[in-house]
């Protein structure tokens, strides 16, 4: 056969297959006759006409993202960076006007992220830029929507995906709460402080009441012994206050022996010399013969006093 046949016919199926073509799920392809539009291709096994017709385009119809970071400063004078994620799809029934009216639609799309949040966050303090950002969103969608439906793309969904002061804010910030955190700290330490306090001399002044009550409990016993004492050496003749003087020098040798008694005591009793025992029975026998001549001199003063009058 002749070699031009081969060529003729090798060219003839080459036409015939670029004739078809295949659309994959999710994806538009728009068909132009001589340029002009002619139709609108989806998913699935499709034929042109071969060098009429021709593919001007594909289009994805899945979900897109786009991160858009925006720098703008704040009410309160911070310049802060945010991050604005736009999630957005080509209309399937608007492919025409996505394809034909917008050549670069992450440019517009990033165009009105840009002056949406360039007009919200001033009126914003720091703070509230932290609070409020899902409102920045909402913002930005309402903005996006009515100037992108025009064109052939949904808005679904935006996100203000980060919020990134000044290096300097953060630290200023970071140091607040630190300084927040370290004032709540000391608060706690000066309750516990307070509370120890409180309790440990709650505590003291129930030992000091016990302590008292039981000084005055033995104070009381010793009394009801001397008293009972005194009694038993009024039986056997000695007045009350020779009993009294007998039962302090008692006490004191008492005392003496038990001191000797107690090898590691340091416990010094004064006075100690042999003739104190005796020094004091002799003071105390002179102190109660005073105590009842300046008694009876009083009461006889008294008395004639009253027989004056």
């Amino acid at each position: 056969m002749n070699p031009t046949m081969y060529i003729l016919g090798a060219l003839a199926v080459l036409v015939i297959l670029s004739a078809f073509f295949i659309v994959k799920q999710q994806t538009a392809v728009v068909i132009e006759t001589f340029g002009k539009f002619s139709s609108i291709r989806q998913s699935g096994l499709h034929m042109k006409i071969p060098l009429v017709q021709r593919i001007a385009g594909r289009l994805s119809l899945k979900i897109q993202q786009l991160d858009v970071i925006v720098e703008t400063k704040t009410l309160d004078d911070v310049f802060v960076k945010l991050k604005v994620s736009v999630q957005f799809k080509v209309i399937r029934d608007k492919v025409y006007d996505a394809f034909y009216k917008l050549d670069y639609p992450h440019d517009q799309i990033t165009s009105y992220v840009f002056d949406v949040v360039r007009a919200e966050v001033p009126k914003m303090k720091l703070d509230d830029v932290f609070v409020k950002k899902d409102d920045i969103a909402i913002a930005v969608k309402a903005e996006l929507n009515d100037a992108m439906m025009e064109y052939g793309y949904d808005i679904i969904k935006t996100l203000v995906t980060d919020i990134d002061p000044d290096a300097q804010v953060k630290a200023a910030m970071n140091r607040i709460n630190a300084s927040e955190r370290e004032k709540i700290a000391a608060q706690f330490e000066g309750d516990a402080q307070r509370i120890l306090i409180v309790e440990k001399a709650k505590a003291e002044a129930e030992s000091k009441r016990l302590q008292g009550q039981g000084i005055a409990d033995q104070r009381r016993e010793i009394a009801r012994g001397l008293e009972e004492s005194v009694e038993v050496l009024n039986k056997v003749g000695i007045n009350s206050q020779e009993a009294s003087a007998l039962i302090v020098v008692t006490q004191h040798y008492d005392t003496l022996q038990s001191i000797g008694e107690e090898t590691n005591s340091n416990l010094i009793l004064l006075p100690n010399s042999p003739q104190a025992g005796s020094d004091m029975l002799n003071n105390m026998v002179a102190s109660f013969t005073a105590s009842n001549q300046i008694g009876e001199a009083m009461k006889k003063a008294k008395n004639k006093k009253n027989t004056d009058e």
